[in-house]
């Protein structure tokens, strides 16, 4: 594909905290601007093929698809809708999420929307012109708030792990 969109934010959790969140597929409208719920398909609940639908706001849906899957480290959904490709502008379009150790204690998360327009030139420039800006800041604001939604995540583990300690009397 020809068109990239990332970013790269540093969560405050030590990467295995990240790819548990990361890994279920259910929570993207916690962290998705725009996404109001997620449905899981039929099928694997992770790894390869398993897929979901995002839906949107006025009505809009969308699925996506795993077609890559690096235990522990991230993975590649394909977006689509049903049998058919991603809606406009894109021709082609898959997102990738990458989980990187960042040293103490930390995760560097990548997300990036790989794609390639329709129209041809006309889609090509579209995107060089109006688009591009755009797009790496949808991109951005997907990887901020996936590290708030991670991080609140992280700290509700960690608390609960105190308090389950506290309960048990510390065994």
């Amino acid at each position: 594909m020809n068109h990239e969109a990332s970013a790269r934010v540093v969560i405050d959790m030590p990467r295995e905290l990240a790819w548990e969140l990361l890994k279920d597929l259910s929570l993207a409208h916690h962290y998705v601007p725009g996404v109001l719920r997620c449905e899981l398909h039929e099928g694997p609940r992770q790894g390869l093929g398993a897929s979901r639908r995002v839906y949107q706001k006025m009505g809009r849906w969308m699925d996506e698809t795993v077609t890559e899957w690096n235990e522990g480290s991230g993975f590649v959904i394909r977006l689509h809708r049903g049998d058919k490709g991603p809606s406009a502008p894109f021709k082609q379009a898959q997102f990738r999420y990458r989980l990187e150790d960042a040293g103490h204690g930390q995760t560097a998360l990548t997300t990036s929307l790989v794609f390639d327009m329709r129209w041809g030139a006309l889609g090509r420039s579209l995107y060089r012109r109006l688009m591009a800006g755009a797009f790496r800041g949808i991109i951005r604001d997907i990887s901020v708030s996936m590290k708030a939604f991670y991080e609140s995540r992280g700290l509700k583990s960690v608390a609960g792990d105190a308090e389950q300690t506290v309960l048990d009397g510390g065994h």
